[in-house]
């Protein structure tokens, strides 16, 4: 692991134009200034001593409170974290879903088993190590047939992966390599389930002190070791650029007091339903699991909600007041982590999601039944994913009987309850999105379904709202 804060230097086109540059915390101390005095930036910025940047700050806020929250959203820092499991990636952008930054892709990149994260490290006790690392050596074992089966897939049946037949029939150097690069792409998006989320993946986040002080705190109370490194790892690159700011980045007992008792639910929530785990598995699932969504107007109002997208042209377009002022809860029963993974980072309203195992997904239901191949195809993948679902109970057994470790043992089509709460134009955003061009199949199955059930309620949208084909990039 390891974490490396990384400072934002003018342009040259800045410096030509002599604009200021300023640490950190100097446009924090600077901004802050306003609320004490209208005299403007050239006035503030005449105090600072360019040869003793640190006491500038002290002279520019004198009277302010530097270590009050709204201060600390002033100081932009950038962070890129290395070798942290994919669990404790989805645990980042959990708490902090409006940061930006990017993460190394699963789509994109293929993964092996020497990217592990030791068992120490996430704090697997000694003596489960070694069944521990068998079992996520399979799993890798796993991807990589599964991988190997859907790559022969993409080229026996041209048309599962719906590639533009345009790209099929290119046959110049460069169409070749977009052509293999769709068709690898393919196989990585339905065979990455079987990754474990222990395998080691990057992150990189940009947002405010304040925003990391809040991750710290998390961290620093989190049960499991892998996020206490972390949480102490941030801190210590939050003290290079901003070190007034992060007094409060420390372990708080109401903090570890909540993640506790939250844990302590989940708990109580696998223990009972210990006899009910193989009835509600849904490994072999050919569909999307059941949606819910709950649809609130503002009160007092008749929404017009067509009108609301007469001139809604693309995703980013306009989306008018009532839909604005409408509220939105969707949710699903079993939703895989590679797609909560980037469900979850949509950046508004609030999320749920119970770490509470529900079964195992491996997109048997993608397999093409009408090519010749497709019953030996089923059988290779059925026998792959009896392991997903097998793992996916040990590990809510192990939840049950309280070990925080349990999400190491699982793998990306372990599947959980997911909940997003929202307002309706945000909603329609998220629906078009991830079933537009280039979206991941599976997610684009469960935003159509629940758009299916707005439609239902209004159908009178129906054809405003941008739904996409999800086809590949």
């Amino acid at each position: 692991m390891k974490v490396t804060q990384v400072s934002v230097c003018p342009t040259e086109a800045a410096q030509a134009a002599g604009r200021p540059a300023l640490t950190p915390e100097l446009l924090a101390a600077s901004g802050a200034r306003y609320s004490r005095s209208n005299e403007g930036l050239d006035a503030i910025l005449a105090k600072i001593d360019p040869t003793n940047l640190d006491r500038s700050v002290e002279s520019i806020f004198r009277m302010i409170d530097y270590g009050h929250q709204s201060i600390a959203d002033m100081v932009p820092v950038a962070m890129f974290i290395d070798g942290i499991s994919i669990w404790l990636a989805y645990h980042l952008w959990s708490i902090a879903p409006t940061a930006g930054g990017q993460e190394s892709s699963t789509r994109y990149i293929r993964l092996a088993v020497e990217g592990l994260v030791p068992p120490e490290t996430l704090g697997l006790p000694e003596e489960n190590a070694g069944l521990w690392r068998e079992f996520m050596e399979t799993a890798f074992d796993h991807y990589l047939q599964s991988l190997t089966m859907w790559e022969e897939i993409a080229i026996a049946v041209p048309g599962a992966s719906r590639i533009p037949q345009s790209v099929l029939s290119d046959e110049t150097e460069a169409g070749r390599r977009k052509l293999a690069r769709m068709q690898r792409n393919y196989a990585f998006d339905r065979a990455r389930y079987f990754l474990p989320v222990a395998a080691r993946t990057n992150v990189m986040l940009i947002m405010s002190a304040r925003a990391w002080v809040q991750l710290c705190q998390n961290l620093l109370a989190h049960p499991l070791p892998e996020a206490n490194e972390l949480g102490r790892a941030i801190r210590n690159e939050l003290e290079l650029v901003a070190p007034r700011m992060c007094r409060h980045a420390a372990l708080k007992a109401s903090m570890a007091a909540g993640l506790l008792a939250e844990f302590q639910r989940l708990q109580h929530l696998a223990a009972c339903s210990r006899s009910q785990y193989l009835e509600n598995d849904t490994a072999d699932c050919t569909h999307p699991p059941s949606a819910t969504l709950t649809i609130t107007p503002s009160p007092n109002a008749q929404p017009d909600f067509p009108g609301d997208l007469s001139f809604h042209e693309n995703r980013y377009a306009w989306i008018g007041p009532d839909l604005r002022r409408t509220a939105v809860r969707f949710a699903w029963e079993a939703v895989a982590l590679a797609e909560i993974r980037d469900l979850n980072r949509h950046r508004t309203g609030n999320k749920h999601c119970p770490l509470l195992p529900q079964g195992f997904y491996c997109a048997k239901d993608e397999i093409p039944t009408s090519d010749l191949l497709s019953q030996g195809w089923l059988e290779r993948l059925a026998a792959l994913s009896d392991f997903g679902r097998d793992i996916s109970r040990l590990a809510h057994d192990k939840l049950a009987d309280g070990d925080p470790t349990y999400v190491y043992w699982t793998l990306l089509g372990t599947q959980y309850p997911f909940e997003h709460l929202t307002t309706a134009d945000k909603f329609i955003y998220e629906a078009e999105l991830r079933t537009g061009i280039g979206a991941h199949f599976r997610y684009a199955d469960h935003l159509r379904e629940t758009l299916r059930l707005w439609y239902d309620a209004y159908p009178e949208t129906r054809g405003l709202i941008l739904e996409g084909s999800a086809e590949p990039e």
